[in-house]
């Protein structure tokens, strides 16, 4: 069967894909306000038969009844928010208002939706989260963890969990939070971690790599998290959260390493690391359990061996695509911010 998704924020890194992979089948309403680090419409390969783009703001009131008035919008799924931590300790205050601000119009326009009978039967509101809520662990925590946020950007996510929360309780807006760790694929802006490192050695420029390099990251597939965020509006019911993590974690430096020998398998590694003030509040270690969400929608563990090959598959599509990072880098300078 084929369902009507608004995608809000659907022209950053995970929107991006999450567009490609669900346009084969369902219809697409992707709403952007356009950024630094947005994916231009001509970049993606995405069905164009199921798919409109709207430049817009989710903070937009009118917009978004405009919409919900015009389509039958089964699932509304929020990818919208500022997301790099740099960009956050770099200007706390502009981030965090941006971030909470044009949430909260949302979760308004939602609600007069609601109060206007307005939202379809069946209708989900799917909020796409972080593991950065917890703060940092090196235990497992589940999705009922205490909320331990250390940066502007990850406190500013936690807060919009915590909106979302009052508006069910509240308003009885339905909602599902769901809460990936560290994402990387096609399309994530060279100022990400993954993409800086591939970006720097195919130029042979040394990689900038926090404090000591050993702060553990879990790291996901950017596809997996698509396909769980579809099977979750799928399959799952309204008020709940969910961890979606591969439980495979690696430390910074090692995975710099990883890729390094990959390109450059001949050369020696300690040549192109270039060791950096450590960032201020910098998280050493996230880990989140995923079991629920395995359970609930049938999903297999993965492995280091999984995550290896698809980081593999990962740096040969930035060399693919050498005109989607050339457009990016009219963005961006490669400096270090925060």
């Amino acid at each position: 069967m084929s369902y009507t998704f608004l995608i809000t924020g659907g022209s950053g890194f995970i929107g991006t894909n999450f567009c490609n992979f669900i346009s084969n089948k369902h219809k697409v309403i992707n709403i952007d306000k356009l950024s630094y680090c947005s994916v231009p419409d001509k970049f993606k390969k995405i069905n164009s038969k199921n798919y409109k783009f709207i430049k817009g703001d989710i903070g937009n009131k009118k917009l978004i009844i405009k919409l919900f008035k015009k389509y039958k919008i089964n699932y509304l799924v929020n990818f919208a928010s500022e997301s790099h931590v740099d960009r956050s300790i770099d200007n706390p205050l502009n981030f965090i208002s941006k971030n909470i601000n044009s949430n909260l119009e949302l979760l308004e326009t939602l609600r007069k939706l609601k109060d206007n009978k307005s939202l379809p039967k069946n209708f989900k509101f799917v909020h796409i989260s972080t593991d950065e809520v917890y703060g940092s662990s090196f235990k497992e925590i589940k999705e009922n963890g205490i909320l331990k946020p250390n940066s502007p950007y990850s406190s500013s996510k936690a807060s919009i969990d915590l909106l979302i929360r009052s508006y069910s309780k509240t308003f009885n807006i339905p909602y599902i939070i769901c809460r990936p760790c560290n994402n990387f694929g096609p399309y994530q802006f060279p100022e990400k971690f993954i993409p800086t490192v591939i970006t720097k050695i195919r130029n042979k420029k040394r990689v900038p790599i926090y404090g000591d390099g050993k702060n553990l990251r879990e790291w996901i597939y950017v596809e997996d998290t698509c396909k769980a965020i579809l099977k979750v509006c799928l399959k799952s019911k309204n008020n709940k959260i969910y961890n979606i993590g591969s439980s495979v974690r690696m430390k910074n430096i090692d995975l710099c390493k990883l890729i390094f020998n990959y390109i450059h398998p001949k050369k020696n590694f300690s040549e192109v690391v270039k060791k950096v003030y450590d960032r201020p509040g910098h998280d050493r270690s996230y880990s989140i359990n995923s079991e629920l969400l395995n359970k609930e929608i049938h999903r297999t563990k993965q492995n280091k061996k999984y995550i290896i090959n698809k980081i593999i598959k990962t740096i040969q599509w930035y060399f693919d695509n050498e005109k989607w990072v050339e457009n990016c880098l009219k963005n961006y300078l490669g400096k270090r911010l925060g």
